[in-house]
């Protein structure tokens, strides 16, 4: 395992390198990057928990990424918290001095305090600008016994970073990202609090999602624009100084096609461009680069990205770090060149903003299409349906113009609820910013009882539960009457299950904490569930005829990407023309008919080649 690990990260580091040679996939403005604070776990676990060094190695590879003239700093933390590399400007010599740290990350300590690191990382030289936390940790808060009575001191220490610092950290504009490399690590606790300082936090159990977590994280504090890639092509507008294309290699070694055909590859790049190929990836940067549409082929893998440098670029306002389960998200865009807004008539043609919510597999939650307002772009996302990571994806498309806008997000219930036994409550607390005592009321109903819950701090409350037989697991129905802007939504937790962990349960179902929304007195349709049928297995032909038609649609909404801003004009003029509509109505027509005259036939050979079951009793 060790030696496996090295290779990976022996090409993690490449990539590091590469970036920083290139210094293009970091192309935030200087004076508005964030500041960094890298915190690494130096505590005995570690020995145990990564004997690779995997810690050290994230380091070297975040120190890596970071763009030149940033500002960051290196703390330690076991019993005691160090920093080794005070907060300075990012350059050669600060990056020589942060690598030469290695061996101080061995240098183990039995203890873990992890409230001591994260404050003292936190308050050395406050500055003006967005300070950034990256926690490396692999276990959970161990004190040393001669501060008090253990576990009382580990669970205060605890307590106190939630309830108290994780709190002042989002008051004061902290950002604090986790990345665990136990499962023995606190996840509960480094989760909650990304979440509560709008971080993001991930669990490394492979190099795959080591570099996806670190990825999330360099867009997090250092946005850029892309060029979308869609069905491996990209558009690349008139005047961009140059593009980075980061390629994961799939079967085959990428290459790139040029507008005018060209083909380029890592032993025939195009003239002036450099290009890094190891076994895992391809770094490409091409100065100055031909105008027009241009292709990736071998597959590359889901995580490549194409950034660009250009004048121009796609400014987001207002983008929360977390979204909330039941509530809109407002969305505002527009083009800024140089810094200023593009007017009106200065955009490109037929210009069309959208603004998308993909989950953790890509899928897209929701998604709208922005309005246009003179030179700004506005509209509201609706609520996402699904807790958790997810992508929130700007996406600017006009004649001859692709760039998109890529940062990752947390999705977290409205309202959280968490069942204290040895009290015999529900404490409840409300995650929303604008959730409080005044507009927020909360009850449930447990056995056909009603339970109401009382306010016991500003977005606090609690909720009495009546004696219940602890070896039976009790379902919970909470909801939340919500009055925002003189209109009132209900917010429904579906089930909190109460003593989960024993095996007899009443009407066990998932205790998800994802919150769904729906108005008052609103009826919901019931779910019926489908009819249990044998599928009839099709002859193959009639199978790909299927699948094809199946594909349709998607390969359908791909080309009309492509082709809307070419076509919009036309059809337009089109529209304004009676006679020309009546053409379009009728071809339309005809389109439709022929789709479905293909999808009967294929039913009829179905119905017949089936098996007819006899009456019986």
């Amino acid at each position: 395992m060790g030696r496996e690990w090295n290779k990976v990260w022996h090409w993690l580091a490449g990539l590091a390198g590469s970036l920083i040679v290139s210094s293009h996939l970091m192309a935030a403005p200087i004076e508005a990057t964030p500041e960094v604070r890298v915190i690494v776990d130096v505590s005995g676990s570690m020995r145990h928990n990564d004997p690779d060094q995997l810690a050290a190695e994230a380091l070297e590879l975040l120190v890596a990424l970071m763009p030149s003239g940033a500002r960051a700093g290196v703390w330690t933390f076991g019993e005691r918290v160090a920093n080794p590399l005070p907060l300075g400007p990012v350059n050669m010599e600060w990056r020589d001095r942060a690598r030469a740290l290695t061996p101080r990350l061995v240098d183990y300590q039995q203890y873990t305090d992890i409230e001591s690191a994260l404050y003292e990382a936190a308050v050395a030289e406050p500055v003006e600008r967005q300070r950034h936390l990256l926690l490396f940790t692999d276990g959970k808060i161990d004190l040393p016994a001669w501060r008090g009575r253990k576990p009382n001191i580990d669970q205060a220490s605890r307590a106190a970073l939630l309830e108290e610092h994780g709190p002042w950290l989002a008051e004061e504009g902290v950002v604090v990202h986790a990345i665990a490399f136990s499962d023995e690590a606190d996840l509960e606790l480094v989760e909650r609090l990304s979440q509560l300082t709008g971080g993001l936090s991930s669990k490394v159990a492979d190099p795959e999602a080591l570099l996806g977590a670190f990825l999330a994280i360099v867009d997090r504090i250092f946005p850029t624009d892309r060029a979308p890639i869609t069905d491996q092509r990209f558009v690349i507008e008139p005047g961009l100084r140059g593009f980075t294309a980061l390629l994961f290699r799939g079967e085959e070694a990428p290459e790139l096609v040029a507008p005018d055909g060209s083909r380029y590859s890592a032993e025939a790049p195009p003239e002036g461009a450099e290009w890094r190929s190891e076994s895992r990836y391809d770094l490409v940067h091409v100065p100055n680069p031909q105008p027009g549409q241009w292709r990736v082929e071998g597959a590359p893998g889901q995580d490549s990205r194409i950034t660009v440098e250009s004048p121009l670029s796609l400014q987001l306002a207002g983008v929360p770090d977390a979204f909330y389960l039941g509530f809109d998200v407002p969305v505002e865009a527009w083009l800024a060149r140089e810094g200023e807004p593009v007017g009106t008539e200065a955009l490109p043609a037929h210009l069309r903003l959208t603004a998308e919510l993909h989950d953790e597999s890509g899928s897209v939650q929701s998604a709208v299409v922005l309005r246009q307002q003179e030179e700004r772009f506005v509209g509201r996302l609706p609520a996402p349906a699904l807790g958790g990571t997810a992508q929130f994806v700007v996406r600017a498309e006009g004649q001859g113009f692709r760039r998109q806008r890529v940062q990752p997000v947390n999705v977290l219930p409205a309202v959280s609820a968490r069942h204290d036994e040895a009290n015999q409550q529900v404490l409840l607390s409300a995650e929303h910013p604008l959730l409080d005592r005044d507009n927020t009321r909360l009850h449930g109903q447990l056995q056909g009882a009603h339970l109401e819950a009382e306010a016991v701090a500003e977005r606090r409350w609690s909720m009495a539960l009546p004696e219940l037989d602890t070896a039976l697991s009790v379902p919970l129905i909470l909801r939340a009457e919500v009055t925002l802007e003189g209109e009132t939504r209900e917010l429904i937790l579906p089930r909190l299950l109460l003593f989960p962990s024993v095996a007899t349960a009443i009407d066990q179902v998932d205790a998800s904490p994802a919150l769904d929304v729906v108005r008052f007195h609103e009826e919901l349709a019931p779910v019926r569930e489908p009819r249990a049928t044998q599928r009839t297995p099709l002859p193959e032909p009639v199978e790909r005829i299927v699948r094809r038609v199946q594909e349709l649609p998607g390969a359908a909404q791909e080309r009309w990407r492509e082709w809307r801003p070419m076509l919009a004009k036309p059809l337009e003029d089109a529209a304004r023309d009676p006679r020309q509509s009546w053409l379009l109505l009728a071809a339309g027509i005809l389109a439709v008919g022929l789709v479905l005259l293909a999808l009967w036939r294929i039913a009829l050979r179905r119905r017949r080649g089936g098996v007819r079951e006899e009456p019986h009793v």
